[in-house]
C-alpha cells in the first residue's frame, strides 16, 4: 500500500496542474488617420519598409531582464509579427499627425518620400521602463535624412498590458518626431 502514496499524490498533483494560458497582444494605433484626398497638392509619403533586430522577430514580448540578459515570453504573444504591427501602427499615426500628406504602406508615386525604420530596441525593461530604439531613413527628393530615436518610458504599472500601452505611447511620440522632421522639407 505505501509503494502507492507517491504514485497516487504524482497523479493529484498533474492533475491539478494546468498548461499556462497564451494572451496574445496587439499594438493600439494612438492617431486618427486624417481623411485626405489624394489631390495633387498633397504631399505623399510611401513607409517602404519597417524591419526589427532579430531577437524582436520571434513572436513572444521581450523583456530585459539585467543589463545583458533578454528573456523572450512563451505565453505573452505578439497577435501579429511585430513588424508588420509597428508598421500598420506607424503609418496610421503618421496620417494623424501629418495632415494634408497621403501616408501609404505602398507605393503611389515617382514624387513620394519614402521611408524606412531600423528598430534595435522594443521591449521591457527591469528598471520599469519601455525601451524604443532604432533608426529611420527618409528620402526626399533624392536627398536622405537619417535620424536615430532613442526612447525610454516610465511604465504606468506592472504587468504586460501596460508594457503593451507603453510601447505604444512610445512608438506614437517617434511617429510623431518622424512627421514634424519630414515636414521641414
Amino acid at each position: 500500500m505505501m509503494k502507492w502514496i507517491p504514485v497516487a499524490l504524482a497523479l493529484l498533483l498533474s492533475a491539478c496542474s494546468s498548461t499556462p494560458q497564451k494572451t496574445y497582444y496587439q499594438l493600439p494605433a494612438l492617431g486618427t488617420p486624417a481623411q485626405v484626398s489624394g489631390g495633387s497638392t498633397s504631399r505623399q509619403l510611401w513607409l517602404e519598409h519597417v524591419s526589427v533586430a532579430d531577437y524582436l522577430a520571434q513572436s513572444g514580448v521581450v523583456y530585459q531582464t539585467n543589463d545583458v540578459q533578454y528573456v523572450i515570453a512563451q505565453n505573452n504573444l505578439w497577435a501579429s509579427p511585430l513588424d508588420q504591427q509597428l508598421q500598420q501602427t506607424l503609418v496610421t499615426n503618421l496620417s494623424s499627425a501629418m495632415p494634408g500628406w497621403v501616408v501609404s504602406s505602398q507605393p503611389m508615386s515617382s514624387e513620394q518620400d519614402v521611408l524606412n525604420v531600423n528598430v534595435s530596441g522594443f521591449h521591457g525593461r527591469f528598471d520599469g521602463k519601455a525601451i524604443i530604439r532604432g533608426e529611420w531613413v527618409l528620402n526626399h527628393q533624392g536627398n536622405l535624412i537619417k535620424r536615430p530615436f532613442n526612447l525610454e518610458l516610465k511604465q504606468g504599472e506592472d504587468g504586460y498590458d501596460a508594457l503593451v500601452r507603453a510601447l505604444a505611447q512610445g512608438w506614437q511620440q517617434e511617429a510623431q518626431d518622424i512627421a514634424a522632421q519630414a515636414s521641414r522639407f
